[in-house]
């Protein structure tokens, strides 16, 4: 199977256009699904962090102003994706921020992305939480470093990936769970879903 790129963001804020900015970026390269690469790093966007934010992810200013620009990151983070397609926790909000901050160094953002926290939604509808923590504890899944720390954040959701498509394989029969098919399993609805998937086999 093709790479995919699982990427996340800590930031200042919930909306780029709102004028939050990056703070840290994180992408975890996977192939058949294997870890191969890692890419991590601070950035300074020239901007303070909140206080509530170095509480939630530990980040501090003086972390970030002893990091490099955030352009040299992105253009960096850029290289290191190249056109292999993405995947995030809760997507909308880390596609948002790629955008946005390729946007500032003038470079494209086409890459398509899937959503763990959909595809999650549509193949284990009885978990008692879809946030990424709760997920990979109630999944048996390893954590690794703090959450809200992006590298760990996007192993664990690397993890969860690997497991999704895992089942997708063993419990439904899905022959090639690529990134193609995670999109249009994410886009489907529930009335729609066990033509796409079949029945559930045993665990």
């Amino acid at each position: 199977m093709s790479r995919i790129a699982v990427i996340d963001f800590e930031t200042t804020g919930t909306s780029p256009g709102l004028g939050d900015r990056a703070t840290e970026v994180a992408i975890v390269m996977t192939e058949g699904g294997r870890v191969v690469d890692r890419f991590q790093s601070l950035m300074n966007a020239g901007v303070r962090i909140p206080a509530f934010i170095t509480q939630l992810t530990g980040i501090t200013n003086a972390m970030v102003q002893a990091a490099p620009p955030a352009g040299q990151v992105m253009a960096e983070a850029a290289r290191f994706v190249g056109d292999a397609p993405m995947v995030a926790h809760n997507a909308s909000f880390d596609r948002r921020y790629w955008q946005a901050e390729l946007a500032r160094c003038g470079l494209p953002a086409l890459h398509s992305y899937a959503c763990t926290v959909l595809l999650s939604r549509r193949i284990y509808p009885e978990a008692p939480s879809h946030k990424l923590g709760a997920l990979v504890d109630w999944l048996g899944l390893p954590r690794t470093g703090r959450a809200h720390r992006a590298l760990a954040d996007a192993e664990m959701a690397a993890e969860l990936l690997g497991r999704i498509r895992h089942d997708l394989m063993l419990r439904h029969g899905v022959a090639r769970p690529d990134h193609d098919f995670l999109c249009s399993l994410q886009k489907c609805s529930k009335a729609a879903l066990p033509r796409l998937l079949g029945p559930a086999r045993p665990s």
